[in-house]
């Protein structure tokens, strides 16, 4: 069974039980519909009171992170003044991660996120850290926290904490930035301790020599023979070879017009190729005297020393990951980081340090990853968003204290609104630059 057909089953499971929930009226305090959506809420939330214990460490906590969320606020609005500017000059083609599906990060719709069980576990991971971390904060600042809840569509697609609105309006000045920007604060946290933890597990792995094709040259040998790409050689003429070495050690005696005999594995079944060597091309390697087949192979060591130059990167590293591996893997271009992101071929090239090691690779990864992502876009200062929120908080103290009251919903507005159009240009400019160009070459 195919991924498309488990998943058009779970669609075809979840609206008929969601009609039959909302037929018979069941569960009418727990379950409400917004169109397709379904939300489960409970009102049982008295553990939130169990924080209030912590409260010094935990409003330290949160101050710290107000102070690291307006950085990280700031960043994101200085990148928008900049990007926007840039794709005027030179607008990209709306491919990779300018592709409209790869907007947002919907996995299956997204080109880079797949449906596996790690992206869904950090997903929800991470909807339920943000949401978390504003119902802790509430009721450590004394705001009643109502219910909480899922979203769900299919899959959980969100979560959400109902603090009481007359409890969040009084709140002033700290107190309610904190609220607001506990669950930036908790994503930035926890996203950069998984991919910490990622770059650890990594470092365990112990990458080996084995001869593993990860693709063939067009119109070479390899490629006329049918070789196909992800097999692991393992004999030339019959002499066995177990890593790359071996296989150019088997090949140094050989000329260009010369037969020779491959037996390759792929998804453990053995096959034999008949190749007729060439000359290797000059672009590759012109001084080569010995026969070419038209392959090239995966190189574990390179990968793991990539990934090592990445993490030495210190802070940049995160920012890295949150675009580089993305649209690598859109582009195609996996030989680095498509490791990272799901189960490939190139994991046969490794030696675990443990059973379901990659699962929580990936698990790191994603966890992380979402959880970045997350943060860092709900620190943009707009409204609605919490980085919004805080901003608009904020203003009103600062203009509050200096008796400018009246001029708060201006300057929000304002603030909010610029960066909005900032934001929608840099998501819809590739779009709209390239249906101009239609347009125009139509007519």
């Amino acid at each position: 069974m195919t991924w498309l057909q488990i998943l058009l089953l779970l669609v075809a499971a979840y609206l008929l039980i969601a009609y039959y929930i909302r037929d018979r009226g069941l569960f009418r305090d727990h379950v409400m519909f917004f169109g397709p959506i379904m939300a489960i809420k409970t009102e049982r939330v008295g553990f939130f009171d169990w924080f209030r214990k912590f409260q010094m460490p935990l409003r330290a906590y949160a101050t710290l992170g107000v102070i690291m969320v307006v950085l990280v606020s700031a960043f994101m609005t200085l990148a928008l003044l900049l990007a926007v500017p840039q794709l005027l000059v030179h607008t990209p083609e709306p491919t990779g991660i300018y592709d409209p599906r790869n907007i947002l990060a919907i996995p299956g719709v997204n080109q880079a996120i797949p449906v596996t069980a790690a992206v869904i576990i950090g997903l929800v991971l991470t909807i339920v850290i943000h949401e978390f971390g504003h119902a802790i904060l509430a009721r450590v600042e004394g705001m009643r926290v109502r219910s909480m809840g899922l979203l769900i569509a299919v899959i959980p697609i969100g979560a959400f904490v109902e603090p009481d609105e007359e409890d969040v309006e009084a709140a002033k000045g700290m107190p309610k930035i904190r609220m607001f920007g506990a669950g930036i604060t908790n994503n930035i946290v926890i996203g950069l301790a998984c991919f910490a933890v990622m770059f650890l597990l990594v470092g365990m792995a112990t990458p080996l020599a084995v001869p593993l094709v990860q693709g063939v040259y067009k119109d070479f040998p390899a490629a006329d023979a049918g070789l196909p790409g992800y097999s692991v050689i393992t004999s030339i003429n019959g002499v066995p070879v177990a890593s790359q070495a071996e296989v150019s050690a088997a090949m140094e005696g050989t000329r260009p017009g010369e037969t020779v005999t491959l037996t390759a594995e792929k998804d453990g079944i053995e096959s034999t190729y008949t190749l007729t060597l060439s000359r290797w091309p000059e672009v590759l390697d012109g001084d080569h005297d010995s026969g070419f087949m038209g392959v090239y192979y995966y190189s574990a060591p390179v990968v793991k020393e990539h990934i090592g130059n990445i993490a030495n990167l210190g802070l940049l590293a995160p920012l890295y990951l949150t675009i580089a591996p993305i649209d690598a893997f859109i582009q195609g271009n996996t030989q680095q980081l498509a490791i990272l992101l799901a189960d490939t071929p190139e994991q046969m090239a490794w030696k675990e340090p443990f059973p379901f090691f990659w699962g929580m690779v990936h698990l790191a990864f994603w966890t992380g990853w979402f959880n970045l992502l997350v943060g860092m876009f709900n620190a943009i200062p707009i409204v609605p968003l919490d980085g919004g929120y805080m901003m608009k908080e904020g203003v009103e103290r600062f203009l509050e204290r200096r008796g400018w009251s009246r001029y708060a919903p201006r300057v929000v507005a304002s603030i909010s609104g610029f960066v909005t159009v900032m934001l929608i240009l840099l998501i819809t400019m590739p779009m709209l630059v390239a249906a101009v160009r239609f347009v125009l070459m139509m007519g």
